[in-house]
């Protein structure tokens, strides 16, 4: 199984407290092969580590560059499909230059890919990753 994470499931995912931590967990048993681009990467470091502090953040970056399981995306083309908020349209390039079965998101913005015919990208939240991945 081929993802793209969003930065709000990472986020959401890395502290052993948080009820999402099985997203965590499942990255690391190489439950799902995580597709990132080197812009998803840096957006990874920066919000962990405004949120979570620089120690967090260096611990949690290793862990997923060092992943036997992350490929890492060159992105060759902009398709500029979320127009509300472009930042956001790392994660659909780097989702469709991997062939990735889907994007793993809980942002809003996202919703407006449900219009686009082509190149369709599934997006779906964390609860229905859950069921994807049978820990459910």
């Amino acid at each position: 199984m081929r993802v793209v994470l969003d930065t709000n499931i990472v986020f959401v995912s890395v502290s052993s407290t948080s009820q999402y931590h099985w997203v965590w967990r499942a990255l690391e048993r190489g439950d799902f092969l995580l597709c990132v681009t080197t812009d998803i990467l840096d957006e990874y470091a920066e919000v962990l580590e405004e949120e979570m502090g620089h120690l967090t953040m260096q611990r949690t970056m290793n862990a997923i560059v060092n992943h036997p399981l992350l490929q890492r995306i060159v992105r060759y083309y902009r398709w500029n499909l979320i127009v509300p908020d472009p930042d956001d349209d790392k994660f659909v390039d780097c989702a469709i230059a991997a062939n990735a079965d889907f994007i793993v998101s809980e942002d809003r913005h996202f919703r407006i890919l449900q219009q686009v015919e082509f190149p369709k990208i599934e997006v779906i939240g964390i609860e229905e990753f859950k069921k994807r991945l049978g820990l459910e």
